[in-house]
């Protein structure tokens, strides 16, 4: 089923088993509904709990029907609150699904961040300290930043894919932008150092200078690509704070003054009918047995017919 509004997604996580579990473990439902798994008190639960939208508000009415009029109540109130768990939780709108999807990434790359690090620290002390000219650095730094920019502009591509078409001008803009960025790297990646790794000029170092090299590259890669990830996720984090669906109570939920069911006046109403339809049959029995006693012929049928009963009853 597609969920076409905020309200109808809401309503729908009301009926999740998460929330259901929740509400049935604060009121020991499976002792109240006499159940004995689990299962089978989330559907009575489920169809206790009347949920709806107004189609013209927005506005979401919330009812449990109950034996407890103060439990119904309290049940009500109940998943209010636990909706507001869950949803905090989730990435609802298009601006935490990207908070969510930077937040993995930062993760990631901090990791691949503190194994290089590690790593590099390693090699120093195996090694010895190397000493790296001002021009080798910045070569280094130079093409470690386009890298990590390229990066992080592919998984920004990927998170809008996530929720836009292929025709989407902010896509189709970030598209070009990488195509730039992969042309950029690949003119300083093509120097007169042919066969070697642009980044581990043989003719400046030692052999040893190489590892220590890629090593280096790899730290700056990863610090780089960790300073761009975080100023993406903290731009989502704000995104996210001010597109936020904020649930509100209008009304909280009170004890009944009546009851849901039985309905009095409908029970009255069929009662009376019933008893009316039974006087009816009645009376016009009464009238067939009546004209039946004054034709000869109806009371041989009759007698006929009680022999008949009397036999199948023995």
């Amino acid at each position: 089923m597609q969920v076409k509004t905020p309200a109808e997604l809401y309503i729908e996580i009301l009926k999740t088993r998460t929330v259901l579990d929740r509400i049935a473990e604060r009121f020991h439902l499976d002792n109240v509904y006499r159940k004995k798994y689990r299962e089978d008190t989330r559907k009575r639960l489920l169809k206790s709990l009347k949920a709806q939208e107004e189609k013209k508000s927005g506005i979401i009415s919330i009812a449990v029907e109950d034996r407890d009029r103060k439990r119904a109540a309290d049940m009500a109130n109940a998943f209010v609150e636990e909706l507001k768990g869950v949803t905090s939780t989730l990435a609802v709108t298009e601006a935490a699904q990207r908070r969510l999807f930077f937040e993995e990434q930062l993760k990631d790359t901090k990791v691949a961040l503190t194994r290089s690090e590690e790593s590099i620290r390693g090699f120093q002390e195996r090694t010895g300290a190397l000493h790296i000219d001002s021009q080798a650095r910045a070569a280094i730094e130079g093409i470690a930043r386009l890298r990590a920019q390229i990066s992080a502009t592919e998984v920004q591509l990927k998170v809008l894919r996530t929720y836009t078409t292929a025709q989407n001008p902010d896509l189709q803009k970030l598209e070009e932008v990488l195509k730039g960025q992969r042309a950029e790297l690949q003119k300083l990646e093509a120097t007169d150092m042919e066969g070697h790794d642009p980044l581990m000029p043989t003719t400046r170092m030692p052999s040893v200078g190489t590892e220590y090299f890629r090593k280096l590259r790899d730290v700056k890669y990863n610090e780089m690509l960790f300073e761009l990830l975080a100023k993406q996720y903290e731009i989502a984090k704000l995104d996210e704070a001010r597109d936020a669906a904020v649930i509100q109570v209008i009304d909280r939920a009170v004890a009944p003054e009546k009851k849901a069911r039985p309905q009095v006046g409908l029970v009255v109403l069929v009662s009376t009918v019933m008893g009316f339809i039974v006087a009816v049959f009645l009376a016009i029995v009464v009238e067939f047995l009546e004209r039946s006693g004054a034709n000869p012929d109806s009371q041989v049928k009759i007698a006929m017919l009680r022999k008949y009963v009397s036999f199948s009853e023995k």
